[in-house]
């Protein structure tokens, strides 16, 4: 691989700690919500390497808090990997965005840095490079590393505090709601169009409506119908009707 130039070299450094300062307030809901997952991993009757090796290589809490209740309960293979899989579908919509962007790389490290494309870096990294910065502009490469590798480490810390603390905290902390707190106050800003809401909105209502589904299985109807609701709703604000109708 050959070396960047001096000045490009720079901008990308400069980039990846704008991409960690971009994720700092996010840290502690990351941590709070990494610790909570591993204690869950640890109660659930995992040991405690098997909580490790569950929360490095499934990287990512909502699909492990997901399969979790149904691997205990005895749910059939096939419930478990089907919510696993719609629970997780949210990374193929995140690739196909951010994808692009690094198209120019050898699929190897592509390949690297799609295992580090998570929620957060979803969330900021188009907000800085959008769809019409394709291509490789200085930079680009640097913030979502900035980005991608602080959110992996807080979320690996907070886990393995969980993990190995499992026994220690108090579940009258409420470290989880603690961080759903500071989560929620990071992902309200986010909510930027009709179609964002509509999919808020109707995932909400969904999953309080269907708490009582077995297997945990209104989740995955939650997801489902958030999606649903968003597409829908892009489509209808950015059909050609609405646009005359707002010129």
């Amino acid at each position: 691989m050959n070396p960047l130039p001096a000045d490009q070299a720079d901008r990308e450094k400069t980039a990846l700690k704008d991409g960690i300062r971009t994720c700092a307030p996010a840290m502690p809901g990351l941590l709070a919500w990494g610790a909570v997952t591993g204690m869950v991993l640890v109660q659930s009757g995992l040991s405690i390497w098997q909580a490790i090796a569950m929360t490095v290589i499934v990287y990512a809490g909502s699909a492990q808090l997901a399969a979790l209740p149904l691997i205990v309960a005895g749910a059939p293979i096939w419930v478990i990997v089907l919510t696993t899989l719609l629970v997780n579908f949210r990374f193929v919509i995140f690739s196909a965005v951010v994808g692009p962007h690094f198209a120019h790389l050898h699929w190897t490290r592509r390949l690297w840095y799609g295992y580090f494309n998570a929620d957060l870096v979803m969330a900021f990294f188009p907000q800085r490079f959008p769809v019409h910065t394709m291509g490789k502009p200085a930079g680009k490469l640097g913030y979502f590393k900035g980005l991608a590798y602080s959110t992996w480490w807080a979320w690996e810390i907070g886990s393995l505090i969980g993990i190995l603390l499992a026994s220690q905290i108090p579940t009258n902390w409420g470290i989880g709601f603690a961080g759903t707190l500071v989560l929620l106050g990071m992902t309200i800003p986010l909510i930027v169009n009709v179609a964002t809401l509509m999919g808020v909105v109707v995932a909400c209502v969904i999953s309080v409506a269907a708490v009582g589904v077995p297997y945990k299985l209104g989740l995955v109807v939650a997801i489902v119908g958030g999606i649903a609701a968003a597409v829908v709703a892009d489509r209808v604000t950015s059909s050609p009707d609405t646009e005359s109708n707002v010129s």
